[in-house]
């Protein structure tokens, strides 16, 4: 069943897709075009399909664009479930299958980004290319491991209790809930934006408002804890081991959260046939200077699929 809404905040029209009963929220715009894959838009951790208002309408002019809030996070479900990688691979997989109904490809920020690449590593056919924008995720690590490949014994038991110990009390859920109470406070938010954005004057007030408004919804604190304590998914370096399509890594090379130039040579070295931009911009530059990224995405698309 699906509902058409209007939202407040970017003035495009969404719609409500019912996935394993839970709400998914979407927005759609542009015409399908036989001959140009669809682009679905993957927003990162907090944020919601509001993060891409600036890039939608631009990028609908030559594509259909359909941008979606992973189930947790903006206006879609916030059930009591084990988020990660896995669930929204599933998501974008169904959603693609069942909405977009064509081969895709998926542009994703931070987290997002990392859900694109799982999806892309386990549903090949569906997924046409793959954007990167700042994408989280963790390399398989070689510093715990001896020049043999084998564990290092622990060193430092104190250090090692010290871990356990804070690792039992952020599983309480009283400290649980004042960790998350203070994290969705509006000067909390604008400031940790304000870290992340190299470009101050980006940091709105309806940009803080886009992001806090979700974590006051039924199940935002269980969502909170279960993203920061469910295990690991995949390493990147495995996900990219499964793919073969084309990928474009856009670099806000200012992201003090993501060492670009590093994550680039790990990139590099695992799927060397990649493109790849480094921009002026923070951790989210398709917020903070979108025309730059709506030209490489556009031109990117076109050149690997209609050319």
């Amino acid at each position: 069943m699906q509902t058409t809404i209007t939202s407040t905040t970017n003035h495009i029209p969404g719609q409500y897709w019912q996935w394993r009963g839970h709400k998914v929220y979407y927005v759609q715009a542009g015409s399908f075009a036989q001959h140009k894959p669809s682009l679905l838009l993957v927003h990162g951790f907090g944020a919601s399909t509001d993060h891409w208002r600036k890039n939608i309408s631009e990028l609908s002019q030559d594509f259909q664009v359909f941008a979606i809030d992973l189930l947790g996070f903006g206006r879609s479900g916030k059930p009591k479930l084990e988020y990660g990688g896995n669930i929204w691979r599933e998501q974008l997989h169904d959603f693609i299958k069942e909405v977009i109904g064509q081969r895709t490809v998926l542009a994703g920020n931070s987290l997002g980004g990392y859900a694109c690449l799982c999806t892309a590593a386990e549903y090949p056919e569906n997924v046409a290319g793959i954007v990167l924008l700042n994408s989280a995720g963790r390399f398989s690590s070689t510093e715990n491991k001896n020049t043999d490949g084998q564990i290092k014994p622990d060193q430092n038991i104190w250090k090692k209790l010290q871990n356990q110990s804070i690792t039992w009390l952020f599983k309480q859920r009283i400290i649980q809930s004042l960790i998350f109470q203070y994290t969705r406070q509006k000067w909390v938010i604008r400031r940790t934006l304000k870290k992340v954005y190299l470009d101050q004057s980006s940091v709105t007030e309806q940009l803080v408002d886009d992001i806090q408004r979700p974590a006051f919804d039924t199940g935002a604190l269980d969502v909170f804890v279960s993203v920061f304590s469910s295990p690991k998914g995949d390493t990147v370096d495995v996900l990219l081991s499964k793919i073969n399509c084309p990928l474009l890594l856009l670099w806000g090379q200012g992201d003090p959260w993501m060492q670009a130039q590093e994550r680039s040579k790990k990139f590099h070295e695992y799927y060397p046939q990649l493109t790849e931009y480094f921009i002026n911009a923070g951790h989210c530059p398709h917020d903070e200077v979108p025309e730059q990224v709506n030209s490489y995405l556009r031109n990117w698309v076109l050149t690997n699929y209609i050319n």
